[in-house]
């Protein structure tokens, strides 16, 4: 061999120098783009279409290691007779989710909406008492996170409870109980399952500065009390026609700071519709910069986007003329912010 081309192989068969910085292959799919930066990338399951539609359960399983139900587990769903539980939909979604290494966020135990009507019938009429209500919610908190224990990587305990005043969210839960039901819950939902990331989930917590401060001091005071609460979520639902939040990474490391471990649980990016180009441009945009947020802070563990599809999007029957939220559109093909995602590197 030629002393050229030994000295070649040479250098090419020499270690990298510690502090040079390799470039992974470009990832296939978000499955392994996530494995890449080591987080998980996760959706919101409809249900129904993860049983009838075999192209949407395909997409999903290929694409996800995280996943929460949209609505199987929340209460109106599991119980919707006092004492008849109906959980059909979380176990499937459980099921599948352990027959496909996908990790699962329970979604949610505490919220001021979609309660079933026996409950909020009984309060508002009085045949369920103060005393009563909170016997009521410390045993579905029970209940539900004893089925799933050891199934479920993180519960939102508690999910929008401060509103965007920065004063606590008007519920029967503050009304009848007091700000203790905070508390409270979380420690139900560890005595329940020890291992599962308790969780405190909400919206505009991406610039809002009232709802920040306020969501802050309770935590901090939450954790002085000893309340076993260890994650922050950050449900992420944006609009092209309002500014990306520019300082979400900055008010991620000051939870993080806490001691919390962080998500981005809810994302979506929605837009006034009919679709143009510069309109999925800019989405594809706030869709990468939301990862490269969650990715520049240590903690932040979990990237869920709000449904992977137009096909079943909450958008339309929330916000008027808006939609196109997703990252693939009602066909399931792949939009620019999928191709957004796919280029995003943990710096």
């Amino acid at each position: 061999m030629k002393p050229l081309i030994i000295a070649m192989a040479l250098v090419l068969a020499a270690p990298l120098p510690a502090n040079a910085q390799t470039h992974p292959r470009t990832p296939r799919d978000l499955r392994q783009l996530a494995q890449q930066n080591g987080i998980r990338i996760g959706s919101a399951v409809d249900l129904t279409a993860l049983r009838e539609e075999a192209d949407y359960r395909k997409v999903l399983n290929r694409e996800f290691s995280h996943v929460t139900g949209e609505n199987a587990m929340k209460w109106e769903s599991v119980e919707p007779e006092r004492g008849t539980y109906t959980w059909e939909d979380a176990d499937a979604l459980v099921a599948n989710a352990r027959r496909h290494d996908q990790k699962v966020r329970g979604h949610t135990l505490v919220w001021h909406n979609q309660l079933p009507a026996w409950l909020t019938t009984g309060v508002e009429q009085g045949t369920i008492d103060d005393a009563q209500l909170r016997d009521i919610l410390r045993d579905h908190i029970t209940t539900e996170v004893r089925r799933y224990r050891g199934k479920i990587r993180a519960w939102d305990v508690v999910n929008e409870i401060v509103d965007d005043d920065g004063a606590m969210r008007q519920s029967i839960w503050l009304t009848h109980l007091g700000p203790g039901y905070v508390a409270d819950a979380f420690r139900w939902a560890h005595r329940a399952d020890p291992h599962a990331k308790l969780y405190l989930n909400d919206y505009n917590l991406e610039w809002n500065s009232a709802k920040i401060e306020t969501t802050y001091n309770l935590i901090k005071d939450l954790k002085a009390q000893g309340v076993p609460i260890h994650g922050i979520g950050f449900q992420g639902h944006l609009g092209i026609q309002y500014d990306y939040p520019a300082d979400w990474a900055n008010v991620m490391r000051r939870f993080a700071d806490l001691g919390l471990e962080v998500a981005v649980t809810e994302l979506d990016v929605r837009m006034v519709l009919p679709v143009t180009p510069e309109k999925l441009a800019t989405q594809a945009d706030y869709y990468r910069r939301a990862l490269t947020d969650c990715l520049s802070v240590s903690a932040c563990r979990e990237f869920t986007v709000w449904g992977f599809t137009d096909r079943h999007s909450w958008v339309p029957g929330w916000f008027d003329g808006e939609g196109a939220a997703c990252l693939l559109d009602e066909n399931l093909a792949p939009k620019p912010a999928y191709q957004a995602l796919l280029a995003v590197r943990r710096s």
